[in-house]
């Protein structure tokens, strides 16, 4: 096995990042713009201060979110997709339409499935 597919692959570990629990949320959060970290946060609901700054870290090591300091006191923090994270951020925000899309076909197959799982 090769791949995503292979247990040890460099591309799981990128994976993981992009589909973690906030993953998907923080680079479609950003795809409308530069953002400062309190925007995103207020943009994301439910998402911890601890797991948004965690995010934003491993984006920026991995490329795909630009961390940009401005010197004023205190010193302004704004974040950004670069071209490698605009491209990966376009596929799933497609991936976040299709699902609010089908959101009510998804809830019907869960009624079916739970009213004979249930009987």
């Amino acid at each position: 096995m090769t791949g995503v597919y292979a247990a040890d692959c460099p591309e799981r570990t990128v994976l993981d990042h992009v589909t973690s629990r906030w993953g998907v949320l923080v680079l479609c959060a950003l795809r409308d713009g530069p953002k400062r970290f309190y925007l995103l946060r207020d943009k994301i609901g439910g998402i911890s201060e601890k797991m948004l700054s965690q995010a934003l870290r491993t984006f920026v090591r991995d490329g795909l979110v630009a961390r940009e300091v401005a010197p004023t006191v205190p010193p302004q923090v704004t974040y950004s997709l670069t071209p490698l994270g605009e491209e990966l951020a376009g596929t799933l925000v497609l991936l976040v339409e299709w699902v609010t899309r089908r959101m009510g076909d998804i809830e019907a197959a869960r009624e079916r499935h739970d009213a004979v799982t249930d009987a």
